[in-house]
């Protein structure tokens, strides 16, 4: 009774999608969070009888065959690479990325990370960092005497004092870019690790080579749509229930068989 596993393959397929959802709607708040989406494949087929298989001393043929499917598998659990809205906060280390492109950080283990979560801070001594404390990459520390700090539209930070008229240039921050963003490793904390699957990343300015700009005092909100994944998710559940009802199908007709007398 094949009917068995193949609604059982659709059914954990229907789990990992609400899996995934349920991610996506605890994410609806988190600051440039990309939503996921779970994509499938069907399994390999039974040939019980091959298509184009000689089927008549005359040299007939089958037209179609008889192909008998085995169910779902997990092929994906992609990044839907979408622009969330921003949403202004005021802050003066808060960067929104208007466009494509991730801030690099560096990690303790001094290994490369990226991120698109512009709400940086400052340490005891000036550095700017992400709110985990990872310096932000390249390395820009504000003076403590500095009355306020501006970032215009290419990254550069400039930095005001008492009685000087013009500010001063503290340093640029710069972006990253990745040929498929969906094959960025996600590692948690909105941090991301470069892979094979996404090539290496091209660093430069903002609004060069294709990248985005920054925007200061705003942060780019979550990519979810609550409406989407709901309509989502009650497919799943739908789809879910459905096989589970092919299962209790292929059991009453189990159970016919063990009655024949």
């Amino acid at each position: 009774m094949r009917a068995l596993k193949i609604a059982a393959t659709g059914m954990l397929a229907q789990q990992m999608r609400v899996e995934t959802i349920s991610n996506n709607l605890a994410n609806m708040n988190t600051t440039a969070y990309n939503a996921r989406k779970a994509e499938f494949a069907d399994l390999h087929y039974q040939q019980m009888a091959r298509p184009g298989t000689i089927n008549a001393a005359d040299g007939t043929v089958l037209p179609t065959g008889v192909q008998l499917g085995l169910g779902v598998r997990p092929a994906a659990v992609s990044m839907m690479v979408e622009q969330g809205s921003l949403a202004q906060t005021g802050g003066e280390l808060d960067l929104a990325i208007e466009g494509s492109g991730y801030l690099e950080v560096t990690l303790p283990s001094g290994q490369s990370a990226y991120t698109r979560d512009g709400g940086l801070k400052m340490t005891g001594d000036g550095q700017v960092v992400t709110s985990d404390g990872y310096v932000v990459v390249p390395d820009i520390t504000i003076p403590d005497d500095a009355l306020r700090v501006s970032i215009n539209a290419d990254g550069e930070v400039y930095a005001y004092f008492t009685n000087q008229i013009e500010p001063e240039l503290l340093g640029q921050f710069t972006l990253a870019n990745f040929t498929n963003q969906k094959g960025l490793q996600a590692i948690g904390s909105n941090l991301y690790l470069e892979t094979e699957a996404s090539g290496p990343a091209t660093v430069s300015v903002p609004g060069e080579d294709g990248l985005g700009t920054v925007r200061q005092g705003y942060l780019e909100n979550s990519s979810v749509d609550a409406v989407r994944e709901i309509t989502e998710l009650i497919e799943a559940q739908r789809g879910y229930e459905l096989n589970s009802k092919v299962i209790s199908a292929a059991d009453q007709m189990l159970a016919a068989t063990t009655q024949v007398r």
